[in-house]
């Protein structure tokens, strides 16, 4: 039996049916009731990266159209929207039930010397001495219906510490600023196009509660709708995320039912490695 890291990494590895078509997996990760966003965003990646060849992602733009089935696979269908000297465009669609639920598009650029600066890591708190998810969720799993329990505290791929954690059950407004800090060990020595499509399956990761902060809300109060409407990346920078890397949010503005969310993620050095945007549904949930 494989264990979460090696699952999600065979979860990455689709299948090709045809030159540009390609069949995912729908279960697996970070949740089993329907298919966790950062999982579609990295098998279409992925699937994009079966087309191309000596260049790596600089960017990905992608829409959630539909909720995804974990009881079946995913058929991904790659569009060669353009080859040329220095970026290469590709554009994904992800099937189910003969519907679109998801599309992609992914730019990939050739590695060119250019100008540089960045801003730099917020000065917070590193990994050590932080409790991780599973240790949190441990305190507080006998506060939940029996019925989720396992599934709440159950192993996952992805090792989070999460800074300043809330109280998922009665948070009071909080900044919309947040951090945690994650890695998976089992990506030592993975290619750079693994190491991306691992780091953008991890980038969905708390990111919509960014703009849940400032309102005392998470999602088992029950009483807020939320998913993920569109998500936005760009990589900056080589990774290994076997290592520490620090995922900084906030949310800028929410409204219209709407939450407009960002994210910095930074390699334990400093280096600000990728970038990331969201919008997710923010809708308050009618009492019954």
């Amino acid at each position: 039996m494989l264990d979460p890291a090696e699952e999600l990494i065979d979860l990455l590895d689709i299948e090709r049916l045809e030159v540009d078509l390609f069949r995912g997996k729908g279960s697996g990760g970070e949740t089993t009731a329907r298919i966790y966003g950062g999982q579609v965003i990295a098998q279409a990646l992925m699937a994009a990266y079966r087309t191309v060849e000596d260049r790596l992602c600089h960017s990905l733009h992608a829409y959630f159209i539909r909720a995804g089935d974990p009881s079946i696979p995913v058929i991904y269908e790659v569009d060669r929207a353009r080859d040329g000297g220095s970026f290469t465009t590709r554009r994904v669609v992800a099937i189910q039930h003969g519907r679109q639920i998801f599309n992609l598009s992914a730019s990939f650029h050739v590695d060119e010397p250019g100008w540089d600066h960045q801003h730099p890591m917020p000065d917070v708190q590193g990994p050590e001495g932080v409790r991780s998810r599973e240790e949190e969720r441990a305190t507080i799993v006998h506060r939940l219906p029996e019925k989720v329990r396992a599934d709440f505290i159950r192993p996952r791929p992805i090792e989070v510490r999460e800074l300043d954690p809330r109280d998922i059950f009665d948070p009071g407004p909080q900044s919309d600023e947040n951090h945690l800090w994650f890695r998976m060990p089992a990506a030592k020595g993975l290619e750079p196009h693994m190491q991306q499509c691992l780091l953008a399956y991890a980038s969905d990761m708390n990111l919509l509660g960014s703009s849940l902060r400032p309102h005392g809300l998470t999602w088992y109060q029950g009483r807020v709708m939320t998913a993920s409407l569109d998500h936005a990346m760009w990589f900056h920078a080589p990774l290994a995320f076997d290592q520490w890397h620090l995922y900084t949010m906030d949310a800028p503005f929410t409204g219209k039912a709407r939450g407009f969310n960002r994210g910095a993620i930074y390699g334990a050095d400093g280096t600000l490695v990728a970038s990331t945007a969201q919008e997710g549904l923010v809708r308050p949930r009618r009492r019954k």
